[in-house]
């Protein structure tokens, strides 16, 4: 169980503010991480130092095997796939959908001069299809629905069978069909023998899709617990996390939080 990612006494600090806090935390090559937390306690800067794009005001970041601030990002980031809204911002909107998918061969966002093979098209057609997708594969990018987009930009981050996959918050906004089909998606991913070492942000217990087995909970950059879903996601590490009394339940794999009365 290799470690694909360790963070080491890592701090992010800015304007005098420790956004991380000292944070040290292992994520194994056979792991599907959570990370919970509430607005602003550094659930997303840990996926940007996780992706590359950001470097730690101190403590080391190593990602695959090599330390951020020692190795080639450029060389790093074709191995990490990444999916936010943030992200799908940047898509040009009259990009087609295979497109979309098909460019992240090039780490770009938007189809320009570049030579694909038809290895490439057949590829992503198959990753499309995967996702459910390949029946949008000549729409354009901006007329579809969040829950479309989302699932392309997760398709995209899958695209080139990346050894680390990021996911920050990728079903939120989404109406509870789309949620629910976004999170069969994942758990049937998660749960796969091939699918890399996964980590994702979210807001919500209720998004935990089945066969992630590992949670991070954070308050004000540091870690409150982290470890197996089993043991480490309870009513009183959310209370602590959250800063209210909270009530967990589980039915089937799938978690529920609310305040307690």
């Amino acid at each position: 169980m290799p470690e694909v990612l360790e963070f080491s006494d890592v701090v992010v600090r800015r304007s005098s503010r420790d956004i991380v806090d000292h944070l040290s935390w292992t994520v194994r090559d056979d792991e599907r991480w959570v990370i919970l937390g509430p607005n602003g306690a550094g659930k997303t800067t840990l996926l940007q130092l996780a992706d590359t794009l950001m470097h730690p005001t101190s403590g080391i970041v190593r990602i695959l095997g090599e330390q951020l601030g020692r190795s080639d990002v450029f060389e790093l980031r074709p191995r990490i796939g990444f999916a936010s809204t943030a992200m799908a911002r940047q898509v040009p909107p009259e990009e087609t959908v295979l497109n979309v998918v098909m460019t992240a061969a090039y780490s770009v966002l938007g189809r320009w001069r570049e030579d694909y093979d038809d290895i490439d098209e057949r590829r992503a057609l198959r990753v499309l299809a995967e996702w459910h997708l390949d029946h949008l594969a000549d729409r354009t990018f901006g007329t579809l629905s969040d829950g479309e987009q989302k699932r392309v930009q997760i398709a995209r981050a899958v695209m080139t069978d990346p050894e680390l996959l990021l996911l920050d918050e990728p079903s939120a906004s989404l109406d509870l069909g789309a949620r629910e089909e976004l999170l069969a998606l994942l758990s049937g991913y998660a749960q796969a023998p091939t699918t890399p070492a996964m980590i994702m942000v979210t807001h919500h217990v209720e998004e935990i899709p089945v066969g992630f087995t590992h949670v991070l909970l954070l308050r004000d950059g540091q870690a409150v617990a982290s470890g197996p879903l089993a043991g480490t996601l309870t009513s009183d590490n959310l209370t602590e996390t959250f800063g209210m009394p909270i009530v967990l339940t589980e039915a089937d794999g799938r978690f529920a939080a609310r305040a307690a009365a």
